[in-house]
């Protein structure tokens, strides 16, 4: 057994599995409160464009322009960029929690624009029929909007969190743990190839069931 694999199976569970536990749990909770986040603000803005259920031109620009501004930055740049915040809010900028809280940041314009354009597709032939037997707001948007829009919506939010397993692993270059911090420490700088590609398989193993589990609630809803 050469080294590579001497220290491979060393790491493995002082290092390796560890970091699998905290990169889980960054990816499940930033991605919760995104989503979150994103369906409040996204189905708002819905209701607020000129054409909604209940138009206001100021609410709709400070939603749209917010999101179009955090949209701007490049991931790991914004994350870099909301360390003061981190630090005055969680009082740290490394670890799991401090990632949960930037990558959460950065993920909600993301989950907005696909809360937004999957409400859109419902076809406004519906929301008129549903306001026509007198439906409130609420309901149209819960029992019409969200039943028509919802496996669209689950569709495009799986391609999110995959995109944010993506960004959890590079936040880890910038203090947040997990297993692009160890992919950088133990792979990267100490020029072993095999705990990277460890890493990587690892990586395309969690896509592939977070493209499963989507696909799987996806046929369910539709």
């Amino acid at each position: 057994m050469d080294a590579s694999n001497t220290r491979l199976f060393e790491y493995l569970p002082t290092v390796i599995i560890p970091a699998i536990w905290v990169t889980v749990k960054i990816l499940f909770f930033s991605s919760l409160f995104s989503i979150i986040i994103g369906l409040v603000l996204g189905t708002i803005l819905v209701l607020v464009d000129e054409d909604g259920l209940i138009p206001n031109k100021f609410v709709f620009i400070i939603i749209d322009k917010c999101a179009d501004i955090l949209r701007s930055f490049p991931t790991l740049i914004l994350i870099v960029a909301l360390m003061p915040l981190t630090r005055l809010i969680i009082g740290t900028t490394v670890g799991a929690n401090s990632a949960i809280f930037s990558i959460s940041i950065a993920g909600v314009p993301y989950a907005i624009r696909i809360v937004e354009n999957s409400l859109r597709t419902v076809d406004k032939q519906l929301i008129e029929a549903a306001k026509s037997v007198g439906a409130s707001t609420l309901q149209i948007v819960f029992k019409v909007m969200y039943v028509v829009a919802l496996p669209n919506l689950v569709s495009n939010l799986t391609m999110m969190i995959i995109n944010m397993l993506n960004t959890t692993t590079i936040a880890g270059a910038v203090g947040a743990g997990g297993l692009g911090a160890v992919a950088l420490a133990y792979g990267y700088q100490r020029f072993d190839d095999l705990i990277m590609y460890f890493i990587v398989a690892i990586l395309l193993i969690m896509v592939l069931l977070i493209q499963g589990l989507g696909r799987f609630i996806y046929r369910i809803l539709k």
